[in-house]
């Protein structure tokens, strides 16, 4: 491997910590940065701070915010009978996308997964459960991806809401818009058969 500048090779090592980010987009990541002009390259790292000072988690939702609670929280035109419990902020952001949803939402920060040493008490459960006491929600939305972490959540939050008295759904899982049925796995295919609606 041929010499790298101490500075650039520093800069390298920090993009590749990202997800999905191995040596060689880190490495055009890094010289992109390079290219930049000093204006530029100072508003990216004035942006980054930014966002790792200013932002938090919303006191009621966990999702980020600057303010103390988020916008969807704070919205009066929100249904307040319902939350969608989502692994992450991301997550948050596709049902707004959708314009279809106008609850209220709950973010894990991550799923149990006993492998990786992830227990439920390092994710916001306790500030969900919390939620719940009021009566004022009558259904929790399970909105977890369909692995084995995102069901063994999803299993374990139900069965400590169920005895609230309060409804807990899951997601419909089932076959994609555009999909085939003949390249689609058996899972997705008994799920899209049970969940089917009445046309």
């Amino acid at each position: 491997m041929g010499y790298t500048a101490a500075p650039l090779e520093k800069l390298i090592e920090q993009f590749s910590q990202f997800p999905g980010i191995g040596r060689k987009g880190a490495t055009r990541m890094a010289y992109q940065v390079l290219s930049m002009s000093d204006a530029d390259a100072a508003a990216l790292a004035e942006a980054i701070q930014n966002a790792h000072t200013r932002l938090h988690r919303c006191r009621v939702c966990q999702n980020y915010t600057e303010a103390e609670l988020c916008p969807i929280c704070s919205s009066a035109k929100r249904d307040r009978s319902t939350i969608c419990v989502v692994e992450t902020p991301r997550d948050v952001q596709a049902f707004e996308r959708t314009r279809e949803y106008h609850g209220l939402y709950h973010v894990l920060h991550g799923l149990i997964s006993p492998m990786d040493g992830i227990g439920a008490e390092q994710l916001s459960v306790k500030e969900l459960l919390a939620r719940l006491g009021s009566g004022e929600v009558k259904e929790v939305i399970m909105a977890m991806n369909p692995t084995v972490e995102g069901e063994a959540t999803a299993m374990y939050l139900a069965k400590l809401i169920k005895p609230l008295g309060i409804k807990t759904t899951r997601l419909a899982y089932g076959l994609p818009v555009g999909g085939s049925l003949e390249y689609t796995d058996e899972t997705t295919l008994y799920r899209a058969l049970s969940g089917r609606d009445e046309l």
